[in-house]
């Protein structure tokens, strides 16, 4: 029993001493002097301010991507003690000590420097040989661009390290679906797949493109186990089941995981809580929590109310007016009621408040009990602070001609009688005998005598009203939008009959408690809706680029400049990896259509299973090319060369699988063979010697005189900064 102990215990392992070397020098690559420039550097002037609201748990929206990429940049700043407070106001501005710059650089390092090793290790699961393999990594390693990318900040390094990733996944899986089917390291790599998948699209959507071509290249391959024979019908059913699993529902899962992290981390108001709706933003912590914190649920007649545009758009408002009045004609000669004008503010003011008014009852105060508005209910709107109706009536608005104008109503003696009862619907009820409820009922009001809905047309009025927004009523809609959908936001039970005291009780808080917190899922979709709806301003930046220009590299960025010497980081790539990928791309190209029009006429130039290697290698790569940059053509967004990085990664992988093809199968003699092995060492060589010429600009750790700056200008279009002394 105890037999083994008079023997020695031996472990034996396999170490891939090239996979080893190329992990080491791809992190030398890397983290070498990492905290250098201790300077915001380009796009780290955005990064930054999340990581430090993440540290400050300060809610924030960001329309770039999901939030598990600033969460892993977050998790640097976490690791390195930092506190958020840095003032992230300029590019070039000095780190102050207290920021962790090695921690808060070292993820997208590290996620940079294991690219390299991935990509031998894709290579080699493709079935191509070591010295393929070796090739793609080391063009990986020595990619000005790719380095200077993954130093910083950024996130476009753990963008490609996680599609590289799925990439290198898949295909250990698949090499162990020939002999291994539902082994433990068959499961292994399925689920990394789809967990990779999902951290790619959470750390920005172009990580969907690599998530669909896997799915695509999943997809071709479940199809021909369909249509294997040797397999049962319940075997066959099950492979299906598990990669719908792997590669469906758990990415589904992760995907909301990093959103449920990302909202309990985030629990305190921030700056962009604006954007959001009104319940959202009672559900953060100070802001509008604050102010809504104890009001009544339930809207009753004589509810003193605020009243939030669901849309939001331009900017986000509430119903409002003053004592101001229409002019009594406008500049286009068009003629006007000269009644008090309504529009739509976009701060808050006391003149934002509305008495609900019972239109069978003179008293603007809640009776005892509370009778509730339901929806379908005739109510009048009051201006708290002038005591006059919301109105609406068949005069052109002011800058919306085919509307309704909106007034609060002044009784000149003249015949033009009051149109102020409105009919109040709740667009999200359950039953038609909902309550009116406050910042979770949305609501349209509806005017009786002419049907027009009150609706904010986004339009600025003129001086006269202050720049305001418009507010129209709006008669020939029969649809939804939400322009003409409305939210109480604050709300109080009004208890005062006279005006003076009324007044007064506009300016003092409702002390109610009522719980609403929102729900995950409800929290989830309406920032997720704000993110794919949000706009950033797209306008034109000095280094922003066309994808034409970036196969050439006819673009660079300045990244950043030392304020004293002409030392200088740019997102410059390797001019011979760039064009050399994309002359692999099109002898790809042009050898696969031969190819298939000579096996149309039965004519196969290639063994079965080196044609099957080279589909599988071309569907990856370029493929993989083909969607992280084709689809930039179709986007009407402001657009950088960095935004090609993950495309070109997949020309770098394709590069070697072309030489060893060229090698292999079009070089008949060995003289030939010879020659072109010479022939890549040369081009080699000079990636090499141009990855070297271009180190200055790629880490900034040299200051270069005028004429050596000069020299490095290749192109006229490459913008190289030199100093004017």
């Amino acid at each position: 029993m105890w037999g083994f102990l008079k023997r020695p215990i031996v472990v034996t392992a396999d170490i891939n001493l090239s996979l080893v070397a190329l992990t080491g020098m791809g992190l030398l690559s890397r983290l070498w002097r990492l905290t250098y420039p201790p300077a915001v550097v380009f796009d780290e002037v955005y990064y930054g301010q999340y990581i430090s609201f993440y540290m400050k748990r300060i809610f924030f929206l960001d329309d770039s991507g999901p939030p598990f990429g600033h969460m892993v940049l977050a998790l640097g700043g976490y690791l390195g003690g930092f506190d958020g407070h840095f003032l992230w106001n300029r590019i070039g501005a000095e780190y102050s000590s207290n920021v962790p710059v090695w921690s808060l650089r070292l993820l997208p390092a590290l996620a940079g420097a294991l690219s390299v090793p991935m990509a031998y290790q894709i290579v080699l699961e493709l079935h191509f040989s070591h010295c393929a393999a070796m090739g793609a990594a080391l063009l990986m390693l020595i990619e000005n661009a790719l380095i200077t990318q993954s130093r910083l900040m950024l996130l476009e390094s753990v963008l490609i390290f996680f599609n590289l990733l799925a990439v290198l996944s898949y295909l250990k899986f698949f090499n162990c679906q020939k002999h291994s089917p539902f082994s433990l390291s068959w499961w292994f790599w399925l689920t990394l797949t789809g967990v990779a998948c999902s951290c790619a699209v959470g750390i920005k959507y172009m990580g969907m493109f690599t998530y669909v071509l896997m799915l695509a290249v999943a997809a071709v391959h479940a199809w021909h186990l369909i249509g294997d024979q040797t397999l049962s019908n319940v075997c066959v059913f099950c492979h299906l089941l598990a990669r719908a699993v792997a590669l469906l529902v758990i990415p589904v899962v992760l995907y909301l995981l990093f959103f449920y992290v990302h909202l309990i981390l985030l629990f305190r108001s921030g700056p962009h809580d604006q954007i959001m709706s009104s319940a959202f933003q009672a559900s953060l912590e100070g802001g509008l929590a604050r102010i809504t914190q104890g009001q009544p649920l339930e809207v009753a007649f004589g509810s003193q109310v605020t009243l939030r545009n669901v849309f939001g758009k331009p900017v986000p408002c509430w119903l409002h007016s003053h004592q101001d009045t229409y002019p009594m004609i406008y500049e286009n000669g068009r003629g006007s009621s000269h009644q008090q004008q309504v529009t739509c503010y976009p701060f808050k003011d006391v003149n934002n408040w509305w008495i609900v008014k019972d239109p069978g009852r003179h008293q603007l105060v809640v009776s005892s009990p509370p009778r509730p508005v339901r929806h379908g209910d005739m109510v009048q709107l009051v201006h708290g602070m002038t005591t006059r109706s919301l109105n609406t009536h068949d005069v052109a608005a002011p800058l919306s001609p085919h509307s309704q104008e909106v007034s609060c109503y002044i009784d000149y003696n003249i015949s033009m009688p009051a149109q102020n009862l409105w009919r109040l619907e709740i667009v999200n009820r359950g039953s038609d005998t909902d309550v009116w409820k406050t910042i979770l009922s949305e609501v349209r009001f509806v005017h009786v005598n002419t049907s027009a809905v009150l609706k904010l047309s986004g339009a600025h009025l003129p001086d006269w009203g202050y720049r305001q927004l418009e507010i129209v009523g709006e008669k020939l809609s029969r649809g939804y939008h939400e322009s003409m959908v409305w939210n109480v936001e604050e709300h109080r039970y009004g208890a005062s009959q006279e005006q003076r005291e009324r007044e007064r009780e506009l300016h003092s808080p409702a002390q109610v408690d009522v719980s609403r917190n929102l729900s995950f899922m409800a929290r989830f979709l309406e920032l997720q809706w704000k993110m794919l709806a949000l706009r950033s301003d797209d306008s034109e930046h000095k280094y922003s680029s066309s994808p034409l220009e970036w196969v050439t590299l006819d673009t660079n960025i300045a990244y950043w400049l030392h304020p004293r010497t002409s030392a200088q980081i740019h997102l410059l790539g390797n001019i011979v990896i760039w064009i050399s990928g994309s002359l692999a791309l099109a002898i790809y190209a042009l050898l696969s259509s031969w190819y298939l029009l000579r096996r149309r006429r039965n004519v196969h130039d290639l063994p079965q299973d080196a044609w099957l290697r080279w589909v599988l290698a071309g569907a990856l790569c370029a493929g993989g090319w083909a969607v992280n940059y084709l689809p930039f053509f179709l986007m009407e967004k402001t657009l950088f060369l960095y935004h090609y990085l993950p495309a070109l990664t997949f020309q770098i992988l394709l590069l070697p699988v072309v030489l060893q093809h060229i090698s292999d199968h079009l070089c008949r003699s060995q003289l030939q063979r010879s020659v072109f092995s010479a022939l890549v060492v040369a081009w080699y060589s000079s990636a090499c010697h141009v990855s070297h010429t271009l180190r200055p600009l790629t880490y900034g750790d040299k200051s270069l005189s005028p004429h050596e700056l000069k020299a490095l200008r290749w192109k006229d279009s490459w913008d190289i900064l030199i100093r004017k002394h």
